[in-house]
């Protein structure tokens, strides 16, 4: 016999409800269909089942779709990474068909940026590099951005002028370059640096007045994009864990404090696995009582050109 007092409770006198009475959340209705060979990404994202990340893509695109429509703009903030992702070309895609109105980085997306146009190649083996000290000693990654951030103290923010110093220059793959290419098709760009963090910070050409002047100054222009988000902006965070998310967030009360509400926001996250800054930064506290936050997790080299396939499909369905 068991020593417990508490004896197991009875199913005996259990109450039942009619299955076809009860409330559910998943139908047949929201069932995904098969994948047809040589289909549309259109059709593909159609056919995606009508719950969960899926349900929430679709709702996501349709916002964009619906930004784009109404003339309002859609910011994409992205960590250095989408770079080394191999995303360039998607990303300057993008910029050309009008789906990407302004770009925010933070201070490692010129360092890799200029790297690709430059040479054609980045990220160095920082495990290797790191042991003798000569991870971050690239001589012209310094030389030419310190130099750029300099002249351009007093005139303009980090990321117009090293839009302006790629497009203008002769370096052989500037075709990939997101500043290069955003400059020349006047698309603002600002760069959110802090200092230390980046490897042209301690070289000795590097100007900290410059680099903080600068770069304030592209705050203050990025507060400039945030406001146009009123009624119905779309801002995208792609792999940036805390910089991004944070200037957005302090972008987002100065714009509020001057007496614009930014209402009718939808924000989304893009990124490997869920952050705190990310989601309460982007997702959850820049909502008031309109507006809609998205976090997508997945790689961006396969998250990324899905958006962006998504996006021209339909878009190219609007236009039509």
């Amino acid at each position: 016999m068991s020593q417990y007092k508490y004896k197991p409770l009875s199913p005996d006198k259990i109450r039942t409800t009619v299955l076809g009475q009860r409330k559910s959340k998943v139908s047949i209705a929201h069932f995904g269909k098969p994948v047809k060979p040589n289909g549309s990404i259109s059709s593909f994202l159609d056919n995606l089942p009508d719950v969960l990340a899926a349900k929430d893509l679709k709702e996501f695109i349709f916002s964009c779709r619906q930004a784009r429509s109404d003339h309002k703009p859609i910011i994409a903030a992205l960590g250095a990474h989408v770079i080394k992702a191999g995303l360039n070309p998607v990303i300057v895609d993008l910029m050309q068909k009008g789906w990407i109105s302004a770009l925010a980085f933070n201070g490692a997306g010129i360092i890799h940026d200029f790297e690709i146009a430059y040479s054609g190649h980045t990220s160095e083996d920082v495990d290797d590099n790191i042991i003798d000290g000569r991870f971050g000693m690239a001589e012209e990654t310094a030389a030419y951005l310190n130099k750029t951030i300099i002249s351009a103290k007093g005139k303009m923010g980090i990321g117009e002028a090293v839009g302006r110093l790629i497009e203008e220059s002769d370096f052989p793959y500037k075709q990939y370059s997101l500043f290069g290419n955003a400059y020349k098709l006047n698309i603002p760009v600002t760069v959110h640096v802090a200092i230390g963090t980046d490897t042209i910070h301690f070289h000795p050409d590097a100007d900290g007045e410059a680099i903080g002047s600068c770069s304030q100054r592209d705050f203050f222009l990025f507060c400039s994009l945030v406001k146009q988000l009123d009624g119905g902006g779309v801002f995208i965070n792609i792999g940036s864990a805390v910089v991004l998310p944070e200037i957005f967030l302090k972008a987002l009360t100065f714009v509020r404090n001057q007496g614009i509400p930014l209402k009718g926001l939808t924000t989304a996250v893009f990124d490997f696995f869920r952050h705190y800054r990310p989601i309460q930064n982007v997702v959850n506290r820049p909502m008031s009582d309109s507006g809609k936050g998205f976090y997508f997790i997945g790689h961006h080299e396969i998250m990324i050109p899905l958006l962006a396939a998504a996006l021209t499909a339909r878009g190219e369905q609007t236009n039509e």
